[in-house]
């Protein structure tokens, strides 16, 4: 039963995956042909392939963006991990205090309505431009949404079952431990994928920003000299990425839920 679910899981997210970029792939294609977009600027995806493997500088070209793409990715998974674990750790204070929920979570709603553009140049100021103001940039975009999901998730547990431990001894930590942390595990991968396009998307901007450096600042650099096949391949690379990332994290949410969801079972 266990390896069926995590196979339904799996093809479902891979199904997914594949319809997704069909879908891209098609958009593309009709974006160019409507808009009769100027192909010297607008790159359809057999130009993008011409780029990256069969053009005379090919290996040139895919060199610097995988190079580029790498360490993007790394700074990316920098914000990703700090965003996250800080939105885990604040969601649970808001579960189990009550009253710093009240005090901070308007000050954080307050705060993510504040663009991101308009806070880097402070936030370089403060933590230069390496990979702190990085992973800080990126961090942000994935903390609120993130915090957003697991409180609600958090809260989701059966009442019932909360009663329960209380009955028999058990602490708000215990309720934690055994009943809103195993309802919570969707809401907290609904956050992890939400998170992934999220933390690169704060990545390049922080390149793009703040460090000018690795693929954001490739991408920009391709733009100011006309290497508009350079663009449009970035951002085909990042976008594979992103969506590879994607399935990963879905794979080992299909692999965590079946076993330790609040459906499964094994939760409690």
């Amino acid at each position: 039963m266990l390896l069926t679910a995590i196979l339904l899981r799996v093809g479902r997210t891979l199904l997914s995956v594949v319809a997704s970029a069909a879908v891209i792939v098609g958009l593309w294609y009709a974006f160019i042909a409507v808009f009769d977009l100027n192909p010297l600027v607008a790159k359809d995806p057999q130009a993008v392939w011409t780029y990256l493997f069969t053009a005379d500088k090919a290996a040139e070209s895919r060199r610097a963006i995988l190079d580029g793409l790498w360490h993007t990715l790394g700074d990316a998974g920098v914000g990703y991990a700090a965003g996250t674990v800080a939105a885990i750790v604040v969601a649970v204070t808001f579960v189990l205090f009550r009253s710093v929920e009240r005090a901070l979570m308007p000050v954080a709603m307050m705060l993510r309505s504040v663009p991101l553009v308009a806070m880097i140049p402070l936030l370089t100021l403060i933590f230069g431009r390496g990979l702190t103001a990085v992973g800080v940039i990126a961090g942000i975009i994935v903390f609120f949404p993130s915090l957003v999901n697991l409180v609600f998730g958090l809260r989701s547990g059966p009442p019932a079952a909360a009663d329960l431990v209380l009955a028999y001894g058990g602490g708000p930590a215990t309720v934690l431990r055994k009943v809103a942390l195993p309802s919570a595990l969707p809401a907290l991968f609904v956050s992890a994928r939400i998170a992934v396009p999220g933390a690169v998307i704060g990545a390049l901007l922080a390149e793009w920003l703040a460090t000018g450096e690795w693929l954001g600042y490739y991408m920009q650099r391709a733009q100011q000299t006309f290497n508009y096949g350079g663009v449009w391949a970035s951002v085909v690379v990042i976008t594979v990425a992103s969506i590879a990332l994607y399935a990963v994290v879905g794979f080992v949410e299909a692999i965590v839920l079946a076993r330790y969801g609040p459906n499964s079972g094994r939760g409690r």
